[in-house]
């Protein structure tokens, strides 16, 4: 859980001003203990961030226009921006972007009434994440929205960090109402699967103007998600030692957690 956190902390924009979370009992009407409806809240802001991320880049608006009433009010996220993408990759991301919109949904339909927090979706947030992957600053900084394989890294990030939450919140849940919903969430997550079959048919391939390859961009990230994570193997990238690949005969690894 601590990399959902990190993840978090570096998108949300936190403000002084904001009134996000000012009278909260105001926002909430469910069946839920006080606990797991703020475990249930903190997925949620998950979904927001993966909803807005893949609308804006994929069409280049949000949830105000496209479905308002899940939106809630609440303000803009800073930065965001549509991204250079081939129709394919578009096509892909969008897919995604209504995912979740389904999934916020659903959220919506079983506690009612969540005030979004803004969230930093800018070139800038996703560099910082770069720059701890790799451990110093990337020169020039890394621009999520350039072209295709900059965006599906700057979105590998994203969806393994909801599906963590989801696992981590799970047990900790009390009433069977939020079980059901997290286990119903979960059951459809599944982006993390489509981004890395995306990267691994382009795994070899520069991440331009780093010299870098894809796949070892991959194999940075899922470091750094190790390293928040603690205590083992949490994330794999698309190459690993052929050791602990699968069935310690391969290094490729388009399925995390093959071997």
């Amino acid at each position: 859980m601590i990399l959902v956190y990190f993840i978090l902390l570096v998108f949300l924009h936190l403000s002084s001003k904001s009134t996000a979370n000012e009278n909260f009992e105001n926002y909430v009407s469910c069946d839920m203990p006080k606990s797991d409806v703020d475990l249930v809240e903190f997925s949620l802001n998950l979904d927001y961030l993966e909803a807005k991320f893949f609308l804006w880049g994929s069409l280049g608006y949000g949830l105000d226009k496209f479905a308002p009433e899940v939106a809630d009010s609440g303000p803009l996220p800073i930065g965001a921006q549509i991204a250079k993408l081939s129709p394919l990759k578009r096509d892909v991301i969008t897919q995604f972007g209504f995912q979740e919109v389904g999934h916020l949904r659903a959220i919506n339909d079983t506690i009612t009434r969540f005030p979004r927090l803004l969230l930093n979706l800018s070139r800038e947030s996703f560099a910082t994440v770069m720059d701890n992957a790799f451990g110093h600053p990337l020169k020039p900084p890394f621009d999520a929205y350039a072209n295709d394989i900059n965006y599906l890294l700057a979105s590998y990030v994203i969806p393994y960090v909801g599906m963590t939450g989801y696992v981590g919140d799970n047990p900790k849940l009390q009433s069977s109402t939020a079980k059901r919903l997290v286990v119903g969430l979960l059951g459809v997550e599944c982006q993390d699967v489509v981004l890395r079959a995306l990267l691994y048919e382009q795994g070899k391939e520069m991440v331009e103007p780093y010299g870098i390859t894809v796949a070892e961009f991959t194999n940075r990230i899922s470091r750094l998600r190790n390293k928040l994570g603690r205590h083992g193997i949490k994330d794999e990238g698309l190459n690993m030692k052929s050791k602990v690949g699968v069935e310690g005969r391969i290094r490729e690894n388009v399925l995390a957690g093959s071997g």
